[in-house]
């Protein structure tokens, strides 16, 4: 059999969607190691990328954390048909050439999208060009999904839950084109076969203690103040914090007199191995990072919720009785007492709550999905074409409308 090539685009927009295509590499190697090879590339960081674009990730982490709610109003008022059209007119303009160079260099049987911004563009390359690669996008918000996501260029779109299977078929996607998977997460949260007490020792931790992981990052606002009141809470547990590669963070915990056992750490790479050793979590609510916990049937507490996707993420863990959302760290305090009272009863109810929410076999079911794309006979390209003109069509004269718009402007018109 010919050996497919896999092309995975994905962004450096936090850390969602370079870990959902590392995952998907991952099931892919584990399943089809000798049939395929796979390509991880991100198209925002070519240089040919216009800044306003290629600095967006960058500019994404300054606006949640400096000005949420005005980020939360970017947010909304982009969520709109018109604007969307309007965002991908652009996008398609910026993101052209880039694309349909790496296209040709790479020649995948199959391309990979964990991030939404590349699927205007592949759909103009496919309709001028009359070529046809089989694109499976992967959505990594849970259930507050922005309509960009949600493109009819892809031959799959795998979401997450059951309310962003609505979502899809709300935004004209059809019931063959949406599957639910969850969020891929490494396919070692599903194979892990020690016990919590093993990997605990493993690690230098006490076997028999109620274990806190607590996750942090440049994004996550209020960490710090929750730690503080818990290690001063005497409360029977024992903490291990990931500072989430926020230096100055990890430089201020190293310094903390820790009255709880406290292990701390600035990156890691052995998240997986954390998350079973824990009992609970401490996090924001990122789609990446909620669904690595639901898949270890980890119980959250959310201290931080940022404006816009992750609302949506926050809501699907408390609808689900799987965590709370911290408003302040007296919060914490009570959840944590609530939670151990009665020898952990509430906490290990929370616990099943959170293991029937997770899907740690996602990523190797989207591999799955890929690996039969890859093998099946070509699209018609004629087909994708014919469909193609009519949203060109729109998008070029939105384009056409914002450059006239632009000239009246510098006219004084």
């Amino acid at each position: 059999m010919d050996i497919k090539h896999i092309l995975i685009l994905t962004a450096d927009a936090g850390f969602g969607h370079r870990s959902a295509a590392n995952a998907i590499a991952a099931a892919l190697q584990q399943k089809y190691d000798d049939l395929c090879q796979v390509a991880i590339i991100s198209p925002l960081n070519n240089r040919r990328v216009p800044a306003i674009l290629r600095n967006s990730p960058a500019d994404y982490d300054r606006w949640v954390r400096s000005v949420p709610e005005l980020y939360r109003l970017g947010y909304e008022a982009s969520d709109t048909a018109v604007s969307t059209l309007a965002l991908e007119s652009a996008i398609v303009l910026m993101l052209f050439e880039v694309l349909s160079d790496a296209l040709a260099e790479q020649r995948p049987d199959v391309i990979v999208t964990t991030y939404p911004l590349y699927q205007a563009p592949l759909w103009a390359i496919y309709t001028l060009g009359r070529q046809r690669v089989p694109l499976v996008t992967v959505v990594t918000d849970l259930a507050t999904i922005h309509r960009i996501w949600f493109h009819e260029v892809a031959d799959l779109c795998l979401v997450p839950t059951p309310q962003a299977e609505k979502l899809a078929q709300s935004h004209d996607l059809t019931r063959d084109q949406v599957r639910v998977t969850g969020i891929p997460v490494h396919p070692s949260f599903a194979t892990e076969r020690r016990t919590s007490a093993v990997i605990r020792s493993e690690l230098g931790l006490n076997p028999d203690m109620t274990t806190i992981l607590a996750v942090g990052s440049k994004r996550v606002g209020h960490l710090e103040s929750v730690l503080h009141v818990i290690n001063h809470s005497g409360l029977p547990l024992q903490m291990v914090v990931v500072a989430g590669g926020d230096d100055a963070l990890y430089r201020r915990l190293r310094r903390v007199d820790w009255h709880l056992p406290c292990q701390v750490y600035n990156l890691v790479s052995n998240m997986p191995t954390l998350m079973h050793a824990a009992d609970c979590i401490l996090c924001k609510a990122g789609g990446l990072i909620v669904s690595e916990s639901l898949a270890v049937g980890l119980p959250m507490l959310l201290v931080d919720v940022l404006p816009g996707q992750e609302v949506g993420n926050a809501e699907y863990v408390l609808e689900g009785d799987a965590g709370v959302r911290i408003g302040n760290p007296v919060d914490a305090l009570e959840t944590l007492h609530h939670w151990l009272e009665n020898e952990g009863e509430l906490l290990r109810e929370k616990t099943a709550n959170a293991r029937r929410l997770g899907r740690p076999q996602a990523a190797l079911e989207i591999a799955d999905h890929i690996w039969k794309l890859a093998s099946a006979s070509s699209v018609d390209s004629s087909t994708v074409a014919r469909k193609g003109q009519q949203k060109l069509k729109r998008l070029l004269a939105s384009l056409t409308s914002q450059r006239e718009s632009r000239e009246d402007t510098k006219q004084g018109k």
